[in-house]
């Protein structure tokens, strides 16, 4: 999830017919905020400044020292840190397998109903540093217990699309 120094204008109030004073901060900062959730509800966030293939690498190794031992399927978007060759040959040698996700569905993507969620949380606020957002985006989702993680994914719901895979709780 790309975090910017003002966040979008998701709702505005005031009288009808009077124009609405949006902040605009004029900084162009942002962040990007990488996030998995395991099918138990542990998370696991990085950010960086930039999305490409060498901050996604260094998230792959910090998904495996965070999870040694498991074994991990990720699934992704086809963006292209993801799609890189070095990226793909760094999941392997991880033991990281990728499957890919069908091009323009990010319903079937779990973490990104939990950006859903985030982004809720810092629309019409804009704040004084990018970095502050990204903290509060964290602590968000860092706060949830791991069952409100998988609600607010959709991952408990009778129609998730990898029920099959769930642990049994």
């Amino acid at each position: 999830m790309i975090i910017t120094q003002t966040p979008p204008l998701r709702a505005a109030w005031g009288p009808i017919g009077e124009p609405i004073a949006v902040p605009i901060s004029g900084d162009h900062d942002r962040r990007v905020l990488y996030g998995t959730l395991s099918l138990h509800g542990a998370i696991e966030l990085y950010y960086a400044k930039e999305w490409d293939q060498d901050h996604f690498q260094a998230y792959l190794q910090q998904i495996r020292k965070r999870w040694r031992g498991w074994r991990i399927v990720l699934f992704l978007d086809r963006g292209s840190p993801h799609t890189a060759s070095a990226s793909r040959r760094q999941a392997r040698t991880l033991g990281i397998q990728i499957r890919w996700l069908p091009t323009a569905c990010p319903e079937l993507n779990p973490v990104d109903h939990l950006w859903r969620h985030v982004k809720a949380l810092l629309a019409n606020e804009p704040t004084p540093k990018v970095v502050e957002a990204v903290e509060r985006a964290a602590a968000f989702l860092l706060e949830l217990t791991p069952r409100q993680r998988l609600q607010k994914a959709g991952i408990l719901s009778g129609n998730f699309w990898l029920k099959g895979l769930l642990p049994v709780c």
